[in-house]
């Protein structure tokens, strides 16, 4: 069997409702555009030296990592009420400073049998748009300290 590239659209992303009683994940609706970078963050220390043959050297100090989001804003088209998961970033998670500012965030493409969890923050990002366009919505969340894996419930990728 041949390796086949997998689709974008078939990314889903989750916010952890730090607030519920019950371990809650809100996915997050609309989004047309995600950007992961695994290299966000990252600190070297140069470790070149005479005996290096005047060959450069390093060492990863911190790792680190963001993932942006970009989409649509969503509502309900009956209530006005705005996506769940898109609400939560942006009108508690978005608004929490100090040692409040983290949450839990999940992701993984469907075909996964597992998700990626991060402890991170979040920094809102612009919304907007044209006389015929939608409006965007989008945020950049940063990771803080080590991913760790979930399983999926209920056995895994569809």
């Amino acid at each position: 069997m041949a390796v086949r590239p997998i689709d974008a659209r078939r990314w889903l992303f989750e916010v952890q409702d730090a607030d519920a009683t019950t371990e809650t994940w809100l996915p997050i609706a609309g989004l047309t555009s995600f950007t992961h970078n695994p290299g966000e963050n990252e600190e070297t220390a140069e470790t070149t030296a005479f005996d290096s043959e005047g060959y450069f050297e390093q060492d990863v100090m911190q790792r680190g990592a963001t993932i942006e989001i970009e989409g649509q804003y969503r509502i309900d088209p009956k209530s006005g009420a705005q996506d769940p998961g898109q609400a939560y970033i942006d009108t508690v998670w978005a608004n929490r400073l100090g040692i409040d500012s983290r949450n839990a965030v999940r992701w993984r493409h469907a075909s996964q049998q597992a998700w990626v969890v991060w402890e991170a923050t979040v920094t809102p990002g612009e919304q907007g748009g044209e006389t015929n366009d939608k409006t965007s919505w989008s945020a950049t969340i940063t990771r803080c300290g080590k991913p760790t894996t979930a399983p999926v419930a209920g056995g895994g990728g569809s």
